[in-house]
């Protein structure tokens, strides 16, 4: 890699971010993710949401349910408030810049790089041989994602920040390659605000997931109310109260997290909600946090429910959000075929 700061990338400031159809969404991912996606449309004029089904495929996959779990995702992203008609939202299989641009990219990184990937080693263990060459070129895959729209900005969580490096690294080598200074932007990371991080309800120290075995261990998006205060109130902690300052919440992961919901969910600070709760027991905290989860998320589930009712309403927002990514995409793999020089580019 040169040593040389890259020429600066002259276009349009773009927002691309996707999340896989796997089982349903939870809690995490809506502070996480949802929230930001929501955000992001009030600073950015070009925001691009995708449901990454090519990277569902990297793990065992039922493909008679995939397109309907595409559904789910994405009336999620619309009951959390992104906006059809103002972001792009589509399925990532519908526009074929994702895995042209794969290939090209395939051609472009070194296993190297892709043999310091974590997440691989960490979903691999001992049996990497036995993986599919998918999950090891699944970081590349990404990069396609990203770069096929020439996005600029990336809303992503700690365990990706290593994948976004690898895409800067392939955008900058293939502009080095071929002679292309500043064709692909160096997408930057976006983590920012409260919730980036939800823990799992019974155990701080592991991410809430969809994978857990435990229901328990996590709200999801789909919970009616019954639920989620039984979930909050079962939720681990420990016998002290409420700490009063942040530093009081260290070496308490389960008590941070939940006070970390807590402060996501209603707008405020975590010392804002330690100045609230701080000193008191968990019996009164924890009653609180699921009312306030529940003033969050009921609307949300209803919305959601209404979306999915009505498939061929959202069926047709996914196909417009798929035309116009695609335009915006062919474009940009128009120049890149050119460039690599390709018969008839």
């Amino acid at each position: 890699m040169s040593d040389q700061s890259p020429p600066a990338y002259a276009g349009p400031q773009r927002v691309f971010s996707g999340m896989q159809p796997t089982n349903g969404l939870h809690l995490g991912n809506y502070l996480g993710a949802l929230t930001k996606f929501v955000a992001l449309q009030q600073r950015f004029d070009d925001c691009i949401y995708c449901i990454v089904d090519l990277h569902a495929m990297t793990a065992d996959h039922d493909p008679k349910t995939l397109a309907e779990r595409s559904r789910e995702v994405a009336a999620a992203y619309l009951a959390a408030g992104v906006d059809p008609k103002r972001s792009i939202v589509f399925v990532q299989s519908a526009v074929r810049a994702h895995a042209e641009l794969a290939w090209i990219f395939n051609c472009v990184a070194r296993m190297g790089w892709l043999e310091r990937m974590t997440q691989f080693k960490d979903k691999a263990g001992k049996h990497s041989e036995r993986m599919s060459v998918g999950l090891f070129d699944y970081p590349v895959l990404q990069a396609a994602d990203i770069l096929a729209y020439k996005a600029t900005h990336v809303p992503v969580g700690e365990d990706q920040k290593q994948h976004l490096e690898l895409a800067r690294d392939i955008a900058q080598k293939f502009n080095n390659d071929f002679d292309a200074p500043g064709f692909f932007p160096l997408p930057e990371s976006l983590i920012e605000g409260p919730g980036a991080r939800i823990m799992s309800l019974r155990d701080g120290a592991k991410k809430m997931s969809k994978s857990d075995p435990s229901d328990m261990s996590r709200i999801n998006l789909t919970d009616d109310s019954d639920a989620i205060m039984n979930k909050i109130k079962k939720a681990t902690t420990d016998p002290q109260p409420l700490p009063e300052t942040k530093a009081g919440l260290d070496g308490r992961p389960e008590v941070e997290n939940l006070v970390g919901i807590y402060a996501a969910v209603t707008d405020k600070s975590v010392e804002a909600a330690l100045q609230e709760w701080g000193g008191k027991g968990f019996g009164a905290f924890k009653p609180a946090l699921a009312e306030a989860l529940i003033a969050k998320l009921s609307p949300i589930a209803a919305e959601l429910r209404r979306l999915l009712a009505d498939r061929a309403a959202l069926d047709a927002i996914l196909r417009e959000g798929a035309a116009r990514a695609d335009a915006l995409a062919e474009p940009i793999m128009r120049d890149v075929r050119r460039i690599v020089g390709f018969w008839g580019a």
